[in-house]
């Protein structure tokens, strides 16, 4: 990027996000992709999140959130960024307001100034999707046509983009949820857009037994997928924070996950206790930058059973983020605010 002394921000509302094309999976998966590469080879510094859940002491009983996700692109990028990353359950219960609300700063690493400031939130919701696609391409058997999806949310929208695009040969997709009219609701929207046919249900294990791929974006903290789900020839991709027990991870010929260095610290998360029982370690698993830079398969063969496990960079939302800037950039979206017109103080 062009290094800069000028205190110009440019804000770029939810609205403006759209504009700049936030929307467009193929470009999002992209990103992603490019992501991974570039943490593979040493170019990106993300250390894990920071989590504040509160109440104070609540654990996993939070009743809001904040996450904050620091990272630093180098190659061809030289920038960093910020996200900002937050949910509230209460939030679900008040109409207009998302569950989740996320903002991300975008900053120049030698003056340090901020030169972007934009919601992040639609950014969250496509790029957490993109990583299960990125999954999904690499782990998923041969000619995989059918995949279940449990979960209706905001994440169920963007799965469905994701999923498609990552899988061309789809022709089938369970949507499952405990709430039957959310996932109707959800499938009527989507499915004029789509080739592959949308099947609302309730019972995502049955659902499951007909799919070569399973997808999990839920909310629960306590599993549902057990060992009693599994088979030869079957790839699950878990979002969530819980959604498979130890024993079904542990069952799996290949184990996969985004990235370990930051999986281990996030103690709620599958993988994280089974390392912390001695159960696993990181030459037990693949990371999806082996997968994206070709160093690892996702899979030998297609009768083998594949876990995946996502958590989440930072450095993706600040990649994405800048491209988004440098589309709006050119088209003109966007508002810009200063931090000052004369600091006080040098």
């Amino acid at each position: 990027m062009i290094h800069t002394i000028d205190p110009s921000i440019l804000f770029l509302q939810e609205e403006d996000v759209v504009k700049a094309g936030c929307l467009d999976m193929k470009m999002t998966i992209a990103a992603v992709e490019e992501t991974y590469k570039l943490l593979g080879q040493g170019q990106i510094i993300n250390p894990p999140k920071h989590h504040i859940g509160m109440p104070i002491d609540s654990g996993d009983n939070w009743n809001s959130f904040f996450n904050t996700m620091p990272s630093y692109i180098g190659g061809p990028y030289n920038i960093a960024g910020v996200k900002w990353a937050a949910e509230s359950r209460k939030n679900s219960a008040i109409p207009g307001i998302p569950y989740g609300i996320d903002i991300t700063v975008l900053s120049d690493p030698e003056t340090v100034l901020p030169f972007c400031i934009l919601d992040g939130t639609l950014i969250t919701a496509m790029r957490t999707s993109a990583v299960a696609g990125v999954f999904a391409k690499y782990a998923a058997p041969t000619g995989t046509d059918t995949v279940t999806m449990v979960g209706a949310g905001v994440i169920g929208r963007t799965m469905l983009l994701a999923m498609t695009e990552a899988l061309p040969g789809l022709k089938t997709i369970y949507l499952c949820d405990l709430d039957l009219k959310k996932a109707e609701e959800l499938a009527a929207e989507y499915q004029p857009t789509l080739a592959a046919k949308i099947i609302p249900t309730t019972d995502s294990k049955a659902a499951g037994a007909k799919s070569q791929v399973i997808v999990t974006e839920t909310t629960t903290h306590k599993p549902f997928i057990d060992k009693s789900w599994l088979r030869k020839g079957l790839t699950i991709i878990n979002m969530g924070t819980m959604e498979a027990d130890l024993d079904s991870v542990m069952a799996s010929d290949l184990i996969a996950v985004d990235y370990w260095d930051q999986m281990i610290t996030y103690k709620s998360k599958a993988i994280a206790q089974l390392y912390d029982a001695g159960k696993i370690v990181k030459k037990d698993v693949i990371e999806m930058s082996d997968l994206v830079l070709g160093t690892k398969k996702g899979r030998d063969n297609d009768e083998q059973l594949v876990n995946c496990s996502s958590l989440g960079l930072g450095a993706l939302d600040t990649m994405i983020g800048y491209k988004l800037f440098l589309n709006a950039q050119k088209a003109g979206i966007g508002k810009i605010i200063k931090l000052w017109d004369k600091p006080l103080w040098e």
